[in-house]
């Protein structure tokens, strides 16, 4: 493990205490953006930015904002970094800043964001705060183009469509297709499709996790087991 703890942030950022698997964080945009994979990564990066910055405002002026106001500071902070994420969004990626619309602004009211700021930013220093918003913020997007990806596969036979939106005209040949023929499955692109594919992420989560530590309390068994001859 790094330096003062880093590699158990980045960890828990990604997987063991991500936001949108584990403390379900984030939902509304988690759920309603993500019938792309294009649009999960680009409401995705817009979360980075805003988590990593507001996490390091924050820890910076952690010694001078009083308890009584803090979480009115925090939402500023967090607000002022929304507008300029926001702004950027409308003059460089136009297109897909009117598909993401009204989520964009709705960052602000993310639970993830102010809740690693209360939680963790106003607590650490600047270094820790930093690795946990970048860690936070990509297990977020990894999500949300994950299962981004899927409904898109599923619910129009596509992945990776409209990718020049973000990544420009080079990024047009992305697209992949399951071919003309395929009918496509509704039922992925609808709401209720989101919270199946959420349903099943996190379901696979735990299944994983579950494996693991099993697999660990068989290893510590024998290695219990093999000790105790020589204890004797």
């Amino acid at each position: 493990m790094s330096s003062n703890g880093y590699g158990r942030l980045i960890k828990d950022g990604l997987w063991s205490n991500n936001q949108a698997l584990v403390a379900l964080l984030g939902l509304c945009p988690l759920l309603a953006v993500t019938n792309s994979a294009v649009n999960g990564i680009g409401l995705g990066i817009a979360t980075l930015v805003v988590l990593t910055l507001s996490n390091a405002t924050v820890s910076l002026i952690r010694n001078w904002v009083r308890p009584e106001v803090r979480l009115p500071v925090f939402v500023i902070v967090i607000a002022s970094f929304v507008t300029a994420v926001e702004l950027s969004m409308n003059a460089w990626f136009h297109e897909l800043y009117k598909i993401l619309g009204i989520f964009i602004p709705l960052i602000v009211t993310n639970c993830a964001i102010i809740g690693r700021a209360e939680a963790f930013a106003s607590k650490n220093p600047l270094g820790r705060s930093v690795v946990d918003g970048l860690a936070m913020g990509i297990g977020f997007t990894l999500v949300l183009a994950t299962l981004g990806g899927l409904r898109e596969l599923l619910g129009q036979g596509t992945l990776f469509d409209q990718a020049d939106l973000m990544f420009g005209p080079v990024a047009a040949g992305l697209t992949m297709s399951l071919g003309d023929g395929y009918q496509g499955m509704l039922l992925a692109i609808l709401p209720p499709g989101a919270f199946l594919g959420l349903g099943l992420l996190i379901a696979l989560k735990n299944v994983v996790d579950s494996r693991q530590t099993a697999a660990a309390e068989t290893v510590k068994a024998e290695q219990g087991a093999a000790a105790q001859p020589s204890a004797g």
